[in-house]
């Protein structure tokens, strides 16, 4: 049976950072050559008015890395939440790293600018330390429609002028939900890959080894979102596996999945409203053996579940 280092191949991601540093002060130096902090606080379905109290307990706690999208309908709260917070800790704009999404109803060349220009009024900014593209394809259109390359080839390219190189409103770029054919087509047509694909990755759904061959040729880190399982399904939290690997360390069982994706060398963005959880979630620094790995790696074998959309047949 395969090992998760056997299928992620040459891919490091992240994981080369854990026996440096803090989890919570680690930064990974992306192919863009900004430097983004490896935790990050997960922002979505949390509502606007519950933004403020969230944060004020995610800042207190140490958490550096917002990541929102223009589908939270949550950026213009966390851009006052931070104005009004970050005094409180002693923190400027500087450090601080934003991350938030374009929507798929704003992709193609006329609608990305405006997107962007918006996204930078809501969370009251002058740049954005990543925008990332939020689904492959674009919102009314089918799956398997021919203008679904057309418009993320558009969309990539308007913001590698927005980027521009790093001295532009957006500090760095990239992707979510793109599979190996999504990243080979814009990096071939264009020369410029992602800085980061945030994808769904978790104990009961895995990627190909073709996706690990193409991030680590390009160095396009992999951030993992729905770490936890699906929102209202426990199914993964609760496994027998991961529970009692939680109590051998003495964490929770959140705790264990989160320190599997970020030895697995994905960044990490775990979202909750709960004070303690919160605090829990940025303490992740035990380590997991080899052994306890793969034994979660192949909880996919008989446990196969994707809790959120599934981009593989988007063209």
């Amino acid at each position: 049976m395969d090992t998760f280092k056997e299928v992620s191949g040459a891919y490091q991601g992240v994981s080369d950072l854990l026996s440096k540093h803090k989890v919570l002060s680690s930064k990974y130096c992306l192919n863009s050559g900004t430097s983004m902090p490896i935790l990050g606080f997960g922002t979505y379905q949390i509502r606007s008015h519950q933004i403020y109290e969230t944060l004020d307990t995610a800042l207190g706690c140490g958490y550096t890395n917002i990541d929102t999208a223009a589908v939270y309908y949550n950026e213009e709260a966390i851009g006052q939440a931070l104005k009004d917070l970050l005094p409180k800790y002693g923190l400027q704009r500087e450090d601080i790293f934003i991350t938030t999404k374009l929507s798929p109803r704003d992709v193609g060349k006329s609608r990305v600018n405006d997107a962007v220009k918006r996204a930078l009024q809501n969370l009251n900014t002058d740049y954005i330390d990543l925008f990332l593209i939020h689904w492959p394809g674009a919102q009314g259109i089918g799956t398997t429609d021919s203008q679904n390359p057309r418009l993320r080839m558009e969309t990539w390219l308007e913001l590698i002028d927005l980027h521009n190189k790093g001295n532009g409103v957006l500090r760095a770029i990239g992707v979510s939900n793109f599979m190996t054919h999504h990243l080979e087509q814009i990096i071939t047509l264009t020369g410029v890959p992602p800085a980061v694909n945030q994808i769904e990755f978790h104990p009961y759904y895995l990627h190909p080894k073709e996706l690990y061959e193409v991030c680590a040729k390009h160095n396009i880190l992999l951030q993992a979102y729905s770490s936890l399982g699906g929102t209202g399904n426990p199914t993964l939290i609760q496994n027998a596996t991961i529970e009692e690997c939680a109590k051998k360390h003495c964490v929770s069982p959140a705790q264990v999945l989160l320190r599997w994706a970020l030895q697995a060398g994905y960044a990490i963005i775990p979202k909750s409203i709960t004070p303690d959880k919160i605090r829990m979630n940025a303490k992740l620094d035990f380590e997991l053996t080899n052994e306890e790995m793969n034994l979660i790696f192949t909880l996919n074998k008989k446990f196969n579940e994707k809790f959120a959309w599934d981009p593989v047949n988007v063209m």
